[in-house]
């Protein structure tokens, strides 16, 4: 029989999804394909609509070899392992004459600890093992939340947390799961057998497809100790989160509340000696971060240089001393000392980066108003380390609806450790560029205005003009609107003016869980949503709820932030423009996020309005411009807000 073609493949996929292939789909596939058979690598961007998934999916599953999935956000996630695999594989099996099996992997913590569960917590008071649902009382959320999970543990299959549905708080969930270094391993605990985390991996060792995140990706490459199965060939979906969270991965923090936790774990299990050593070094590291203030330590100040030192040497001792425990009233003596363990080498591990204090490293003292002082260190670039231990063993995709910043792909290259394209060499990646476009006709279906005429914004203090325009507008699109703003405190300030001026429903990130306040604004046309972070890139709403996207400033990163701005003058003492590589990437970046929100299907219009004049008069607003769907740009307010009116107008005549 012969080999069935990708074009037949990706119509079969397509068709079981009720599809039809685009034209950007069809050449991602062929693309994809190609790269893996060359064992090269592509960066591919994909916009909203094309079907990316599939584009990669199909390629992948025709190749044979076994594939790992590394996506950022557990929505994207789940629709691969409930809806786009489950229906790819079997509409490919009658082609392919054999039905690919697949299975999604986490980190150890996300998956329930039927040991803690059954056994309690071990505790650093003197009543040994603390059972959890003794202490939480029923009618408390910790305590009702408790009881579903132990009910829960008898009727799921896998254990997984995004499977516990409502979910629970991080608190609730750190009662009933322990991290790698706690766990006692399968060998040594009674329920080794049944365990949930085992049995994930047991399924990603057998499977052809793996789905994981960006983070266990990141600790699979840092930690030296593979945690993914063997695989050729390597999917990194949302790529353009990948860079954020490695350095996530890769930073360690020190607080004086978690130095203590370590040092009322190890107390029982050492000699006094080593345990007093461990307790004296922890009040100096106390006492000084009393005084820390937020920022970043360009160098160690001499009195924490010797906390630190005295830090690292007793948790050494400590590490060296956990033996048999001293107290014969403490039960289950593994998982008590395992906790232990893990809390005093993550003390010595994080105290010896910092007072070794490498160049490639970043220290800073950050300050909580609920938690109090923590010192941070991260690395100064993860290129290198990705360049390594990503491109190296294998063919490595990486896709996104965000990939090709002020016309090319080079910058997120660089960022990933990737020379520029095209360069040749040995130990060169080979990669290439690929942008699919969208099907989505957006000089037709956008607008992306630009407030020339407001003040720049500076750094604090009310902005006044850009209210009267954001109510402007708002009111011109009677609502529909998705307020992206640099910071919280200017979220606030806006929808608090707005609620006051316009009398129409205004959500506010934080009032509501976020998929609670996605839900609310896509049912009511009418209501507004205003929000941060999280909003720039985790809304998907078509149609008419959103037709107007506002985002209040180019999103640079904060002149104080400890880590953009040490990667920033790094670039400009190698003779690079930093704030070109650095902040205007950043800013590019989330913009092009940002602007996604407006067109998800075919019929939606709308206006993104930026109410920064910079992005129309600087000198990198044309790069800025550049990275944004090429939507047709006007800086006249008068025509937008006739746009605006027009597009409302059409919607209410449709009873929408």
């Amino acid at each position: 029989m012969t080999k069935p073609s990708l074009p037949e493949l990706l119509h079969a996929a397509v068709t079981a999804v009720g599809g039809t292939e685009r034209p950007g789909q069809v050449t991602m596939t062929e693309a994809v394909a190609g790269a893996i058979d060359d064992n090269s690598h592509l960066l591919v961007q994909a916009g909203t609509g094309t079907g990316k998934s599939l584009g990669y999916l199909v390629p992948a599953l025709a190749h044979g070899e076994r594939v790992v999935v590394a996506t950022a956000t557990l929505a994207l996630q789940r629709q691969l392992v409930e809806r786009d695999l489950p229906r790819t594989v079997e509409a490919l099996h009658p082609l392919l004459r054999r039905r690919p099996e697949f299975a999604m992997l986490k980190g150890r913590s996300n998956y329930l600890c039927l040991h803690r569960l059954h056994e309690g917590v071990p505790q650093e008071e003197d009543d040994g093992l603390f059972d959890q649902f003794e202490a939480a009382a029923p009618t408390s959320k910790l305590g009702q939340d408790l009881l579903r999970m132990r009910d829960w543990a008898g009727e799921t299959e896998t254990g997984d947390r995004d499977d516990l549905t409502p979910g629970v708080s991080d608190r609730a969930w750190g009662q009933v799961s322990v991290s790698s270094r706690e766990c006692l391993g399968a060998s040594k605990c009674a329920y080794g057998a049944e365990c949930f985390a085992e049995a994930a991996r047991e399924r990603a060792k057998l499977a052809d497809v793996v789905v994981t995140n960006h983070a266990l990706l990141a600790i699979d490459a840092i930690e030296g100790a593979p945690v993914l199965p063997q695989h050729e060939v390597l999917i990194v979906d949302e790529a353009h989160e990948l860079v954020s969270r490695v350095t996530g991965v890769a930073t360690g923090e020190l607080s004086p509340g978690q130095v203590n936790r370590a040092v009322r774990r190890a107390a029982k299990l050492v000699n006094e000696k080593a345990a007093d050593a461990l307790q004296t070094a922890a009040e100096s590291f106390e006492r000084i971060m009393e005084l820390a203030l937020p920022g970043r330590l360009v160098e160690i100040p001499e009195d924490l240089g010797y906390a630190l030192m005295a830090l690292r040497d007793a948790a050494r001792n400590v590490i060296s001393a956990i033996g048999s425990t001293r107290d014969k009233s403490v039960q289950d003596e593994d998982a008590v000392r395992k906790q232990a363990l893990a809390a005093v080498e993550s003390v010595h591990g994080v105290a010896e980066r910092i007072a070794n204090g490498s160049e490639y490293d970043v220290v800073w003292f950050e300050r909580h108003d609920r938690y109090g002082a923590s010192l941070r260190v991260a690395p100064l670039s993860v290129s290198g380390l990705l360049r390594e231990k990503l491109f190296s063993e294998r063919s490595v995709v990486l896709t996104s609806a965000t990939l090709k910043l002020g016309g090319d792909f080079n910058g997120v290259g660089a960022s990933l450790g990737l020379s520029p394209e095209g360069t040749e060499g040995e130990d060169v990646p080979v990669w290439k560029g690929l942008d699919v476009g969208s099907p989505f006709d957006y000089p037709k279906q956008g607008i992306l205005y630009v407030a020339r005429q407001l003040a720049t914004p500076g750094r604090e203090g009310s902005r006044g003009d850009m209210m009267d325009e954001l109510s402007e507008l708002v009111e011109a699109a009677g609502g529909r609107t998705l307020g992206l703003f640099s910071s919280m405190r200017a979220a606030k300030a806006a929808a608090e003016e707005l609620r006051g001026r316009l009398g129409m429903p205004i959500l506010l990130q934080g009032e509501e869980t976020l998929g609670e306040l996605i839900k609310n604004f896509a049912a009511d046309p009418k209501t507004c949503l205003f929000g941060t972070l999280s909003l720039w890139q985790g809304v998907d709403v078509p149609g008419p709820s959103c037709q107007l996207v506002v985002m209040d400033r180019i999103p640079f990163p904060r002149p104080d932030d400890p880590l953009m701005s040490a990667r920033q003058k790094a670039v400009e003492e190698a003779g690079g423009n930093g704030f070109m590589a650095v902040a205007a990437t950043h800013a590019a970046l989330l913009m092009a996020q940002g602007a996604g929100r407006l067109v998800r299907a075919s019929g939606d219009r709308g206006v993104v309005a930026v109410l920064d004049p910079r992005l129309a008069n600087a000198r990198y607003g044309s790069y800025l411009r550049a990275s944004l769907p090429d939507f047709w740009y006007t800086t006249d307010r008068n025509q937008v807000r006739r746009s605006l009116s027009a597009i409302n107008a059409a919607a209410e005549a449709e009873g929408k």
